[in-house]
C-alpha cells in the first residue's frame, strides 16, 4: 500500500482499470517532474506568473493522487499574487518538493517504471 500517495480517486475515476491506471501513472510520471522543476526555476527566478501557472497545473494532478499539497498550493497561487520576495514562499516550495519526488520515487517502484 502506498504512503506517500493514494490510488483512491483514480480507482474510482477507473472503475479499476489497471491498464488505465498506469496509463495515467505514468502521465503522471513524465508530467509532473518538468513542472517542478519549472516552478522552482520560476520561484528561483522570482517570476511570480510562472510559479503561478505551474501550481496551478500540477493542483489536479496531485489532488488525483491525494497528494495532500493544497495548503501549499493555495500558498503558492497567493504568493504569486504578491509581491513578496522568494524567501516567503521557500518553505512550502520545499514540502511541495519533497512530498511529490517522495511520490514518484515510491510510483515509479510500485509500478515498476
Amino acid at each position: 500500500m502506498p504512503t506517500h500517495y493514494d490510488l483512491y480517486q483514480l480507482e474510482d475515476m477507473s472503475g479499476g482499470d489497471k491498464e488505465f491506471m498506469k496509463t495515467v501513472v505514468e502521465a503522471f510520471l513524465i508530467e509532473i517532474p518538468p513542472d517542478l522543476e519549472s516552478m522552482q526555476l520560476a520561484i528561483d527566478n522570482d517570476n511570480h506568473k510562472m510559479a503561478y501557472q505551474f501550481a496551478h497545473k500540477m493542483k489536479p494532478n496531485l489532488e488525483m493522487f491525494g497528494i495532500d499539497l493544497i495548503r501549499e498550493i493555495s500558498a503558492m497561487e497567493r504568493w504569486a499574487d504578491s509581491n513578496k520576495p522568494t524567501s516567503a514562499i521557500r518553505p512550502q516550495l520545499n514540502t511541495i518538493v519533497t512530498m511529490v519526488n517522495d511520490a514518484i520515487a515510491e510510483m515509479r517502484k510500485d509500478w515498476k517504471m
